[in-house]
């Protein structure tokens, strides 16, 4: 039987959002109100909230704003002529936090881009209800004793030491994101804080994603880094026979052609055959993880790419529907590092990133602080992922009848293709990629 290793989908997303300080030279003094940072660990008083008082309409304005959000940011970085993946609910996690001190025009603006349209108290709370159910994917009956399935999301913020933050700041992330203030001393050593942050990403990604801080990414200006890390490995409900495996020709958008190793299997599977695209729906173990793959027709990839947002996506996964399908779908790695200044400035929050302007009061109680940069990096390996689980004999089953069987719908992924990964319960949108060329890595 193959590795762990070698069976598992592993994907990891983790976010970095670095706040800078306007006027470095001093340490801020705002009351009896804050907490001052010294060595080691801040933690507000409260503890999370675990069971938040969320209704279901809210939850679904949250995911909506998300998947919203994952499809401008899709259109607003899609140029490049190389493979694309990114998570966009580590990177809109991440930003709530540090929406949670923004004030005024500040606030404002990032609400208009990020699609946020619950008041802050809703928010928050919105965002811990749909953490904790997202969390409660790795701890269902479906997956008990079973190593092939994790989802893990982690969060932490990062102090100077000897800076005040607001308790009410320390309050929010503390009861709706888990996340406790680790004290570093960005003044006087930049570089180790550096490798202070990137050990526990590290950690967090099961070693997947090393040294995500660049040096000089952290300088003696900075005050405050708000991580967010993501990691799922999950095989498929229905296993990639390796043996059936072949090389095969996939054809790229420049005319080209390279030849990539080309995994194969009939099932039955979600499947839409529209105008212009085909669409199909591959479980993981458990059922509540899909990754959705979008296949536009031959010369339309382009066209296609640019009428996606996320009403169009939640609509051609509506329309999914059972059919027998014969799959091929190319094997492929991919990462993604981005750096997202310029571009959540150009989609509508400019003023997070000037100094001048920038209002995270609420952080701090002053106007010091603003946002430095947002690094966003990704990786995803997707192979025959599978195991010899019940499921995947459930799955052979129902393809079972007393009268012939229709024959199987032909999906051939030989040419490039959009893909999503997303919960199926609640719609959240974990993961976007795209792949131009699978053997680029």
């Amino acid at each position: 039987m193959p590795s762990l290793n070698q069976m598992a989908v592993l994907l990891v997303a983790v976010m970095i959002l670095i706040v800078g300080l306007a006027n470095p030279g001093g340490i801020s003094d705002h009351g009896a109100k804050e907490k001052l940072l010294q060595q080691g660990m801040v933690r507000s008083e409260k503890e999370r909230v675990t069971t938040p008082d969320v209704n279901e309409a809210e939850l679904a304005e949250l995911v909506a704003s998300t998947s919203a959000f994952a499809f401008d940011l899709y259109q607003a970085i899609r140029e490049s002529d190389s493979n694309l993946f990114y998570s966009p609910y580590s990177i809109s996690l991440a930003l709530a936090m540090t929406y949670a001190g923004a004030r005024e025009v500040t606030q404002q603006q990032m609400a208009d881009t990020l699609h946020f349209a619950l008041p802050q108290a809703r928010l928050h709370p919105a965002f811990n209800a749909l953490d904790l159910e997202l969390a409660s994917r790795s701890e269902g009956p479906e997956h008990q004793g079973e190593e092939g399935f994790k989802l893990n999301i982690a969060n932490s913020i990062w102090g100077q030491s000897g800076y005040s933050f607001l308790a009410d700041f320390l309050d929010i992330l503390a009861e709706n994101y888990g996340a406790g203030l680790r004290i570093l001393d960005f003044s006087n050593a930049p570089e180790d804080s550096r490798i202070t942050i990137n050990n526990w990403v590290n950690d967090e990604t099961k070693g997947k994603i090393e040294d995500l801080l660049f040096p000089g990414s952290i300088t003696s200006d900075t005050r405050l880094v708000l991580t967010n890390a993501i990691y799922f490995n999950a095989a498929w409900l229905s296993p990639f026979e390796i043996k059936l495996t072949h090389d095969g020709t996939f054809y790229l958008l420049n005319g080209g052609q390279v030849t990539v190793p080309m995994m194969e299997q009939e099932d039955h599977l979600r499947y839409k055959k529209g105008e212009g695209y085909q669409a199909v729906e591959l479980p993981y173990s458990g059922r509540e993880l899909a990754m959705i793959v979008l296949l536009p027709d031959a010369g339309s990839f382009t066209e296609f790419e640019g009428s996606l947002d996320a009403d169009r996506f939640a609509s051609l996964a509506a329309n999914l529907a059972p059919e027998t399908v014969h799959l091929t779908m190319p094997k492929f790695v991919t990462k993604s590092t981005l750096s997202l200044k310029e571009t959540l400035s150009e989609m509508g929050m400019p003023d997070a990133f000037l100094l001048e302007v920038a209002n995270f009061s609420g952080m701090d109680g002053s106007r010091l602080l603003f946002i430095g940069d947002v690094i966003h990096r990704a990786f995803v390996s997707v192979d025959e992922a599978g195991t010899e689980a019940a499921a995947a004999t459930a799955i052979t089953m129902v393809g079972t009848a007393l009268e012939e069987p229709p024959p199987p719908v032909e999906m051939r992924i030989d040419r490039p293709f959009i893909f999503a990964i997303r919960d199926i319960k609640t719609g959240a949108i974990l993961f976007v990629g795209r792949v131009l060329n699978p053997g680029a890595g």
